[in-house]
């Protein structure tokens, strides 16, 4: 008889606004909307995560979360009477793509909601979050660094790494690579086995290299290939760096930064629709592979 194991599945695999985007018609998306199949459909930003297979813990919950629901069986109701095997969610941050599919889940289904106190304190001051009803759904301030566990079997920590406020909170001056508790990652642990998800960071630092070294995978940001595809797409005048991501190639770089950690599993996900490493079969897409990178997709399932 086997124990415990550690098994996440990549619910959403796009940046915000998945793939297509609903009114792009950049180079990947014109290539998603015709039905070509080098280019797959992707949801926005979420992941879950079990060690029974019968419990599940959401990181983030996507606007799409009733269509990732309904297309990942093991997060199904079961049996003659309501139900979900969706047991808590975990938002990483206030982003809309990472906190407006809570709204989906407003039918009193019990459940818990851990998050950093800004986190759930941004929450609870925008009141059409309490259709998530207080009395079924328990709001749990997690603690940066204090390991814990959300559910039997599964611990899990938040750190802080480099990011930025969300597009709605930006004001004035805008610090885009910030370490606050406005942007977490996730280290998840079960079964003896280690996983971070990182679906925003503006930098490497040294606490993340340590923790990078410490796990068997890691799923991590990916929007934008290079610092400057946005602008030179026509697609917007802001850097990826302005946007409070690392791009994939260039100086200072997610390859460059994770080079030397070849024994750990390295999977794309936050994955803009702009990005040309979408593309299967593409140079971009072949130059990741060649880096020793996966490029994350919905339904992708991740046993570390």
């Amino acid at each position: 008889m086997t124990g415990p194991a550690l098994r996440a599945i990549v619910l959403g695999s796009g940046a915000g606004g998945g793939v297509p985007q609903w009114n792009c018609r950049c180079r990947v998306c014109r290539l998603a909307w015709a039905g070509d199949p080098r280019v797959r459909h992707r949801t926005q930003s979420s992941l879950a995560v079990s060690v029974d297979g019968e419990r599940w813990l959401l990181l983030n919950a996507s606007p799409d979360l009733r269509r990732q629901i309904t297309d990942t069986p093991a997060l199904r109701p079961r049996g003659d009477d309501r139900h979900s095997p969706i047991a808590a969610v975990l938002p990483t941050n206030t982003d809309v793509d990472h906190v407006t599919g809570l709204l989906t889940l407003r039918e009193r289904q019990p459940l818990t909601l851990f998050g950093t106190k800004r986190t759930l304190d941004t929450l609870a001051a925008n009141r059409i979050f309490d259709v998530v009803a207080h009395d079924v759904v328990e709001r749990r301030v997690v603690p940066l660094g204090e390991a814990f566990e959300p559910l039997e079997g599964l611990t899990v920590e938040l750190f802080m790494v480099p990011g930025k406020v969300p597009l709605w909170l930006e004001e004035a001056e805008v610090v885009t690579d910030a370490e606050t508790e406005g942007t977490v990652g996730v280290a998840i642990e079960g079964g003896g086995r280690r996983l971070l998800y990182v679906p925003g960071c503006a930098r490497m630092t040294p606490a993340l290299e340590a923790r990078i070294a410490r796990a068997h995978a890691v799923l991590f940001d990916g929007t934008l290939f290079d610092d400057e595809e946005m602008i030179r797409e026509g697609l917007g005048d802001k850097t990826g760096r302005r946007m409070g991501h690392m791009p994939m190639t260039g100086e200072g770089s997610t390859t460059e930064a994770f080079a030397h950690h070849v024994g750990v599993r390295r999977i794309f996900v936050h994955i803009n629709n702009s990005n040309p490493a979408l593309i299967e079969g593409s140079p971009e897409a072949a130059r990741v592979a060649a880096a020793g990178w996966e490029i994350g997709h919905d339904g992708m399932e991740v046993v570390p």
